[in-house]
């Protein structure tokens, strides 16, 4: 029989096996292997405890810890023969989240068994724990002292603590004296504190003076800075929201014969996102493709996926994600790719993949995941567990975290649910900018436009006392800016906006980009035209977006010319590249105008010249076109050629007030009737068919179909007009009383409709949908809401100053002609805006040529 051969024996646990645990990452078995040197007859010593404590801090296990403390004060290995195992410890403690334990410690060690490393612990403990204050104190404790050499680790936090100490620069510039006195920053010296020091002047909003103290090293030596220096001001400046010159410094690090790595591009790509720099993006993809490790790296691929969704290339980003063999998929990529769908408004795909980074990857969701696809709960319709996502929350213990208590006010905000918002509002400690902005974009979002002023002027106010000393006031950023200007176009106010305006020049916000797009956006629908395009043209750079609101104001104030004129300069700047909304706001010009060949080249044009495919509101705007113009037969053609279904419904309407506007009572009837099956509870579209069949004197049917809408439970939105004087929004509707003023304005119509049946305004009584005798009907019209709120401007605004009024719903044919006739009369300039466009009534004629 062969005799049994015993396997071999494993070596046995020494120092050197904890050692190389550690260093690998092993941490877990760095401590199994530690208690199995315990357990043999080898004894533990000071080489093998320090790398075992460094294994529990990593893995956090704060039992581990003091079991390894004990274990050092049962062998007389805490201080001796060097204090390499309490220094070890204190930092162990620290990491663990036991600050008391790791000062304790410190405290407990002899002064003169104290180490530079002793001093180095509990410095970068102290700043672990934000203790920027204690953590300089400690380093004066050192140098006081007298015997420990500041070292590169000392300095680096100590410029970490500084840079956190807002309020007095002059110990950073302290600091960067002292690394220079020491020869720190000497050429060849260990590149650490000199990056700490880039950091430090960045977060004290000196960015300049990190550009020039990198600058100035990359010109006495290019190539000798290396890559994480590179890095480092690549990354302060997108940080800092400088991406242009993030992007030069990129070209610069490749020129100066750096190759850049991983961490280069996870920093320089969202660069690409901020500057709509997709070109450059596709650029470093390329140039990742080529490196195997590159292309192998999760930080990468998250920076990509995030690149091009915010791009708006959103299929391109689910590309990079599928590309990553599942199990390397890390959080920050999963992240990455919910968010972009979260952001492109593609909701259901954000809420399937987020079912499946738990379900199918096991990746469990961080508040940033949460932050993320939060959004995409409140909107979805198909998602109706929404605030059982907020018990989730809770479950997995993340209610406390400011990034989805953010989250979570804007989803409650966006079910309507204001009370619940405030009160997560309420629980945040010291809110910051982006707490109060969720806050203030709910209130916009549900049309509460003077609760969202109030907050902004709350936000402003420095804390009570009791709460916080020396924190200050919350100051309005570019993100505010943009939240309420929206605010004040929907109002039409535009000396609220003026105000913005000026807190954005005081500020040097003017220039941002969306923000200079928003002011561009507000006056325009405030009526301010010229003042629009007085801000466009002082833009140092523009995007889509900015250009797209100016072409869409020119079309909504009847100035098609402008408009297209606009847009083929747009085409020759090359500045950007139209888009399905850019083509949406140059057909409405057309339409509002009367350019209906031009109208109809760039639809046919759009697909072949600029690769924009026709969509269902592209053809509504088509049909807009056509039907405006009475080429109603060719308008119906256009729909009859899409195919049928919910997308056609924007054309049909848009077919539907182009026969109320021509007075085509069959074609009427068949685009009603569709749209009652498409939007059976749309009341607009029974009121236009109603309008149809009131002008055509067909009063049966007219009644028919209001019995039909109360059948169904539709109610026509009241019109409402409103205007604002002095500050304040002064609303009226159609033969109302609850205004103040109510009387004295009733009264001054009185004394303008006489004035103007004595110089020949004859009352359009078709505007009025009841079959009652003309007397009656020319009753009502006089006090329909937008006469009243011109006649109310004309008694409160000064001398000379122009009429703003806005509307809600289309402005009536009666109200339109008077218009015309109070704006002779008074010789003022009256500027009305409806739902659909914009009037300006001089001397007696509208902008718009009655071609509306």
């Amino acid at each position: 029989m062969a005799a049994t051969v015993a396997p071999p024996a494993a070596p046995p646990t020494t120092s050197a096996t904890i050692r190389s645990l550690t260093a690998a990452g092993h941490h877990a078995a760095a401590l199994r292997a530690l208690s199995s040197l315990a357990a043999s007859s080898a004894s533990i010593d000071h080489f093998a405890l320090p790398p075992a404590i460094k294994s529990a801090a990593a893995l956090r296990d704060a039992r581990a810890a003091r079991a390894l403390h004990a274990a050092s004060l049962r062998r007389a290995l805490l201080h001796r023969p060097t204090p390499a195992v309490a220094n070890a410890l204190l930092t162990a403690y620290a990491r663990c989240g036991d600050l008391d334990a790791a000062l304790a410690l410190f405290a407990a060690t002899p002064p003169d068994l104290r180490d530079a490393v002793s001093y180095n612990s509990l410095i970068s403990a102290l700043c672990l724990f934000r203790l920027w204050e204690d953590a300089l104190d400690a380093l004066r404790a050192m140098l006081d002292e007298g015997r420990h050499a500041v070292s590169s680790f000392t300095l680096v936090s100590v410029l970490l603590a500084c840079s956190h100490l807002v309020a007095d620069h002059r110990l950073g510039r302290e600091a960067h004296a002292f690394a220079l006195k020491n020869g720190f920053l000497d050429e060849g010296s260990e590149r650490f504190p000199f990056n700490a020091l880039l950091s430090m002047y960045a977060r004290l909003g000196r960015v300049d003076d990190a550009q020039r103290l990198f600058r100035t090293a990359a010109s006495s030596s290019p190539s000798g800075s290396d890559v994480v220096t590179w890095n480092t001001m690549i990354s302060l400046l997108v940080q800092g929201g400088r991406c242009d010159e993030a992007v030069a410094v990129l070209y610069d690090m490749v020129a100066a014969g750096v190759r850049p790595d991983a961490v280069t591009f996870a920093s320089a790509l969202p660069a690409c996102s901020r500057l709509e720099m997709l070109a450059l993006g596709r650029e470093m993809h390329a140039f990742v493709l080529k490196d195997d490790d590159l292309a192998a790296n999760s930080f990468v691929a998250s920076a990509l996926v995030d690149m091009y969704a915010g791009n708006e290339k959103v299929d391109n980003a689910r590309s990079v994600f599928d590309m990553v063999p599942e199990p390397s998929r890390q959080l920050g990529m999963w992240n990455a790719m919910i968010c972009g769908y979260a952001q492109a408004g593609m909701d259901e795909e954000a809420l399937d993949l987020f079912a499946r980074m738990e379900a199918e990857a096991g990746c469990a969701p961080s508040e940033t995941t949460m932050a993320g696809v939060l959004p995409a709960c409140a909107r979805s319709e198909a998602f109706a567990g929404k605030e059982a996502v907020h018990g989730y929350v809770v479950k997995r213990g993340m209610a406390g975290n400011r990034f989805v208590q953010n989250a979570l006010m804007d989803m409650y905000a966006r079910l309507g649910r204001m009370d619940v918002a405030r009160s997560i509002f309420a629980m945040i400690d010291l809110p910051d900018v982006v707490s109060w902005n969720t806050l203030v974009t709910g209130c916009i979002v549900q049309g509460l436009i003077a609760d969202a002023f109030q907050l902004v002027t709350e936000m402003q106010l420095p804390p009570p006392m009791e709460d916080v000393v020396g924190q200050a006031a919350c100051m309005p950023n570019n993100i505010t800016l943009m939240t309420l200007l929206p605010g004040c176009a929907v109002l039409a106010a535009p000396a609220r906006g003026k105000e913005i305006h000026g807190y954005a020049v005081r500020h040097a916000l003017e220039s941002d980009i969306a923000v200079g797009s928003a002011l561009v956006d507000m006056y325009a629908k405030c009526g301010c035209l010229a003042l629009s395009r007085a801000v466009f043209d002082r833009l140092p750079r523009r995007n889509v977006i900015t250009w797209n609101v100016l072409i869409m104001a020119y079309g909504m104030h009847g100035l098609g010319d402008e408009a297209v004129a606009l847009f083929d300069r747009m085409e020759a700047s090359g500045e950007a590249t139209p888009n399905e909304v850019t083509f949406i706001a140059v057909l409405a010009a057309c339409s509002h105008s009367g350019l209906v060949d031009r109208g109809l080249e760039l639809f046919h044009g759009m697909k072949r010249d600029h690769g924009v495919d026709p969509t269902p509101d592209l053809y509504a705007c088509v049909v807009d076109v056509l039907g405006r113009a009475g080429r109603l037969d060719e308008a119906y053609s256009i729909i009859s050629s899409m195919e049928p279904g919910q997308h056609q419904v924007s054309a049909w309407s848009s077919m539907l007030g182009a026969c109320r506007l021509h007075r085509n009572v069959a074609l009427g009837e068949i685009a009603a009737e569709r749209l009652f099956e498409l939007e059976p509870d749309e009341a607009s579209h029974y009121v236009l068919l109603c309008n149809i069949y009131s002008a055509a004197g067909m009063w049966e049917k007219s009644v028919a179909v209001r019995g039909r809408m109360r059948q169904r439970g539709v109610a026509k939105e009241p019109g409402c007009s409103w205007i604002e004087l002095d500050g304040a929004i002064h609303r009226f509707m159609a033969g109302e009383s609850s205004h103040p003023a109510s009387a004295e304005v009733h009264a001054h119509m009185d004394t303008l409709w006489e004035r103007m049946r004595r110089e020949g305004y004859a009352p359009d009584t078709s505007c009025v949908l009841h079959d009652v005798d003309e007397a009656e009907k020319v009753a009502m019209l006089r006090y329909h809401s937008e006469k009243l709120a011109i006649a109310f401007g004309l008694l409160r605004a000064p001398p000379g100053a122009t009429i703003r009024v806005a509307k809600n719903l289309r402005v009536c044919n009666d109200c339109h002609e008077a218009a015309k006739f109070m704006s002779r009369m008074v010789g003022r300039e009256i500027v009305l805006r409806d739902v659909r466009r914009f009037h300006h009534f001089r001397d007696g004629n509208c902008s718009c040529g009655d071609y509306w």
